[in-house]
């Protein structure tokens, strides 16, 4: 027996913009073919100016008091409209987000794969998330997943640059990376990754001088001892006399 088929009851998509006898309010402001201003004008009016023409009456401004109408040959509009949407999308860039999950103890092999995918998704205009993903003890030791996303930012540092530094969110750590634009300069590593600084050596301190209260003390203490020996001298004179 044939499956029936599902009807969509959806109402087909209708257009809002209202031409001709969709019009209802009593008046418009009316431009004509060229885009010049004609001035407010009852819609009856437009409306017979529109068919001796040959062309629709079109409500282009709904919301102004009173509503803008042009006319114009909707159809023909309604394509030119089509078209230029169309072009803008074409022009858009559309950004992907991937993500790819690392563990800490991966191997070898299965990291240079990780890291090629990485590349792939770089190299075709994408954004990367990588998390690394903590299990039982590994939660302990949060420092190997930040190795292994600085080993990684290391590996891919000429394509990619680091949006968003690791974060630590639960049982996992992020990091977002998109690819480095054509001509643009490398940037910093992040802070996460940067190398410690080496400790700078220690600055010797110039020697003190003596202060001159010490040489003021010395000078006193040789004048003493020369006038210890000059008495000496006086009493030898005598005995020599004798």
């Amino acid at each position: 027996m044939p499956v029936p088929r599902r009807f969509d009851r959806r109402p087909p998509e209708r257009d809002q913009t209202r031409i001709n006898e969709r019009i209802r309010v009593p008046e418009v402001r009316l431009v004509d073919e060229d885009g010049e201003q004609i001035g407010v004008t009852k819609t009856e009016d437009a409306m017979e100016m529109a068919r001796e023409k040959d062309l629709d009456l079109v409500e282009v401004a709904p919301d102004a008091r009173p509503p803008v109408a042009r006319l114009l040959d909707y159809s023909k509009y309604k394509y030119e409209q089509e078209q230029k949407a169309k072009a803008a999308r074409k022009h858009q860039t559309q950004v992907n987000v991937r993500e790819i999950k690392l563990r800490p103890k991966i191997a070898t092999h299965d990291y240079e794969t990780k890291k090629g995918h990485v590349a792939r998704f770089l190299g075709r205009g994408d954004k990367v998330k990588v998390t690394i993903m903590f299990r039982g003890r590994e939660q302990a030791h949060p420092e190997r997943g930040r190795n292994l996303l600085k080993r990684l930012y290391l590996d891919i540092a000429d394509i990619a640059v680091v949006e968003q530094e690791p974060l630590q969110e639960g049982r996992n750590m992020h990091m977002m990376v998109a690819p480095l634009r054509e001509g643009a300069q490398r940037p910093k590593p992040p802070r996460a990754f940067a190398e410690p600084e080496a400790p700078k050596a220690p600055v010797e301190a110039p020697a003190e001088e003596e202060p001159a209260e010490a040489e003021a003390e010395e000078a006193p203490a040789e004048a003493d001892a020369e006038a210890e020996e000059a008495p000496a001298e006086e009493e030898s004179a005598p005995s020599e006399a004798a």
